[in-house]
């Protein structure tokens, strides 16, 4: 096959699993609707095996970037399979997986870009927000305040990483913004995951986070491909 040939074919397998994941998604949010725990899980898990799937589909330029995307995705697809899971504790496991999935994404972001301007402003604008977040939760946590504060803190220093990246000049304009996209669908789909699990569970907090969530997902492991230095 030829370059251009190649070309088509990944750009046609990425189609194929977008729309894959947008049929399995529809199935998701079906199944939440109904609360249906044996069609939840096995759909979730298909579903974020496929942002898996796209990451190791993906040409890798920088290599470490890659690795590190990588293991988080790996940890935030092990965390999908324990929040679908039915028992209580299960969240808390969940938790720590997605927590040690926003670490290596942290680690991936500070690695290909520097601390600049972008990182401050976007800084400051994310602890705001964290903060009136966690202390809007507080009062429902019971015993996992320090549980939740310790992961508001690691998921606000990994958009703080996505906008270094944003304003990191070395880096290619269409994978900074697919990597400040993702980092930002991905921290608010959380809010309406503690907004579900601490305030009020309905489904409005699943129609509108699972889409964000797994839109952030996706766009990070597509990021891998496209981000690459100039």
């Amino acid at each position: 096959m030829t370059r251009s040939e190649v070309g088509i074919a990944e750009i046609m397998t990425s189609i194929l699993i977008i729309i894959f994941s947008a049929i399995l998604l529809c199935g998701l949010l079906y199944f939440e609707n109904k609360e249906n725990r044996k069609g939840i899980l096995p759909t979730k898990t298909a579903l974020s095996s496929l942002f898996l799937l796209v990451v190791l589909l993906q040409p890798h330029p920088i290599v470490r970037y890659y690795h590190f995307v990588l293991l988080g995705l790996i940890f935030c697809l092990v965390g999908d399979v324990l929040l679908a899971l039915p028992q209580k504790k299960m969240f808390l496991f969940g938790l720590i997986s997605f927590l040690l999935g926003h670490v290596f994404y942290i680690l991936s972001f500070f690695y290909v870009a520097r601390i600049n301007q972008w990182t401050w402003m976007g800084s400051i604008i994310v602890i705001v927000i964290s903060a009136w977040v966690y202390l809007w939760l507080k009062p429902h946590l019971g015993k996992m305040k320090i549980q939740v504060l310790l992961y508001v803190i690691v998921i606000t220093i990994m958009v703080s990483g996505a906008c270094s990246i944003l304003g990191e000049p070395s880096l290619a304009l269409s994978g900074r913004i697919m990597v400040f996209a993702g980092a930002l669908s991905f921290y608010f789909s959380d809010i309406f995951v503690a907004r579900d699990r601490f305030l009020k569970k309905e489904i409005l907090n699943r129609l509108i986070g699972l889409p964000m969530y797994y839109t952030g997902q996706f766009l990070l492991a597509f990021s891998v491909g496209i981000l690459w230095t100039l």
